[in-house]
């Protein structure tokens, strides 16, 4: 697999709930801290989002798509002189998954908010900013355009197997907008996710993650991106926020705590998959990382 698939399969999405809001007038929605990344696409219709904590609101127009990274509490409004009400007020009589407010019909959006499992969420969404918002963004991949009108037909209709077919599709949406957004100026910040619109990064990064126990040095993934080792170390720390043996490391952990939590593999069998000859260099490195040995890890619940 490539690197983003490998960090979405580590996150494994286990749920997505889908849900629109049908409004129509001026209006504002406050919204409370929630789990998870919220995703969400406008059909119809113009608001302003304003996450907690961060300075400017951001405009989203019909055709827009945008992903809340931080689960802080967040705002949505066609006027930021209005007034909000709490969310709960319209979504506690949603029908068939669609709330109401002033009566509809001028504006539409659907969305759904992702829930993932252990604790390496941060891998991905620290490396992305609280709005993650893709312009337009219907009009530029047909298989994102063709989900989200196919996600408004099934909460609309609400046939059977709906709610499974949302999923699904929800699921879609949220790789095709991290497509886009990698493919965007504003994924040139720095974090590894940034590192993948880079082609030679990304062939670095992909070979870590497809070989994560070779011995892998700064020189053998200089030469897989046709730099010299000097302009490839500083590039990658320059992107990634870390040199690349760094991030060697980080990758091998996530897949032996995963591994720890998921398999009832040997420490020592774990730490030959990600690298090390013996229990003890990988038990130590594991300590270093994570601040636990690996079967207090396996024991407990505890964030990389």
């Amino acid at each position: 697999m490539d690197p983003l698939s490998d960090v979405l399969s580590l996150l494994r999405p286990r749920s997505a709930i889908s849900a629109g809001l049908d409004a129509g007038g001026d209006w504002a929605i406050q919204f409370p801290s929630h789990e998870g990344v919220k995703f969400n696409a406008v059909l119809k219709g113009a608001c302003w989002v304003s996450v907690e904590g961060e300075d400017d609101p951001v405009r989203i127009e019909a055709g827009d798509c945008f992903l809340l990274t931080r689960g802080r509490p967040f705002l949505l409004t066609t006027d930021r002189n209005v007034t909000p009400i709490q969310s709960e007020l319209i979504y506690d009589h949603a029908v068939d998954g669609i709330a109401t407010c002033h009566g509809g019909g001028e504006f539409f959006l659907i969305g759904g908010r992702f829930f993932f499992e252990g604790d390496h969420a941060g891998l991905l969404f620290d490396a992305l900013p609280a709005i993650v918002h893709i312009r337009d963004a219907s009009n530029q991949a047909a298989v994102l355009r063709w989900s989200l009108e196919q996600l408004a037909t099934e909460l609309k209709r609400g046939s059977p197997g709906s709610a499974l077919m949302a999923d699904h599709l929800a699921q879609i949406m949220l790789l095709q907008v991290l497509r886009l957004w990698l493919a965007s100026d504003d994924a040139r910040h720095a974090g590894w996710l940034s590192a993948l619109a880079d082609p030679r990064l990304a062939r670095a990064i992909g070979a870590m993650h497809t070989d994560p126990a070779r011995r892998w040095t700064v020189a053998d993934l200089a030469a897989l991106t046709g730099m010299s080792r000097t302009v490839f170390a500083v590039r990658f720390r320059e992107i990634v926020g870390q040199t690349p043996l760094d991030y060697l490391t980080g990758w091998r952990m996530r897949i032996a705590a995963d591994r720890l939590q998921r398999t009832s593999e040997s420490v020592a069998t774990i730490g030959f998959a990600v690298g090390y000859e013996s229990e003890a260099a990988f038990s130590n490195a594991f300590r270093r990382l994570t601040g636990h040995r690996p079967m207090q890890y396996r024991r407990g619940s505890h964030a990389l």
